[in-house]
């Protein structure tokens, strides 16, 4: 599965990629490689994270069309939403990224992940709160797997609240995908 996560410096853009790479190959018996882009500024500046996950060894590190785009800027989705390709899903923020335009192609789903994190007490959580939706949304990598990511990846002192981000992220995903159920159902 290629993947990538997209947005502004200082959003944890890389942290995301690094946590789906490292619950995915230590926790979830998978195999996963990551590779990261940067703006020319540190901070504000466009950066990705490309992460490929895959049941055998990743031969080959780089992505060229992803098959999740995770985008939490509007400068992201603008400059990566022509790469998926056709079936695929792309998670936004729903308070940073206003889509002029939507694929049909592909399946779009988004999460107030900002507003979530700021609800939350800090707007530093919002990557967490993401990478929980998108675990709820793709089920490639498990809850639990991500949970035993986290520590080693965040201060111990942050762990608790990190682990709240996701499962806010989560459990959005999850009411999301059963109101469309439900309402394909009616």
């Amino acid at each position: 599965m290629d993947i990538r996560f997209s947005g502004f410096g200082g959003q944890g853009i890389i942290k995301s990629g690094i946590l789906i790479g490292k619950a995915a190959s230590l926790y979830d018996n998978k195999f996963g490689t990551m590779t990261q882009s940067f703006g020319p500024e540190a901070r504000g500046g466009a950066c990705s994270a490309q992460v490929v996950i895959d049941d055998d060894p990743v031969l080959y590190p780089y992505i060229v069309a992803p098959e999740i785009l995770v985008s939490m800027s509007q400068e992201a989705y603008e400059k990566f939403i022509g790469d998926p390709v056709k079936g695929s899903i792309v998670l936004t923020d729903t308070d940073l990224v206003k889509p002029a335009t939507i694929r049909k192609d592909v399946k779009l789903y988004s999460i107030p992940a900002t507003r979530v994190a700021e609800e939350m007490g800090n707007r530093i959580f919002a990557n967490v709160v993401m990478v929980g939706f998108f675990l709820s949304i793709t089920r490639i990598i498990s809850l639990d797997a991500m949970k035993k990511a986290l520590p080693g990846s965040v201060p111990d002192r942050f762990i608790e609240i990190n682990i709240e981000a996701l499962e806010r992220g989560y459990n959005f995903g999850l009411e999301l995908l059963e109101k469309e159920t439900s309402t394909k159902k009616a």
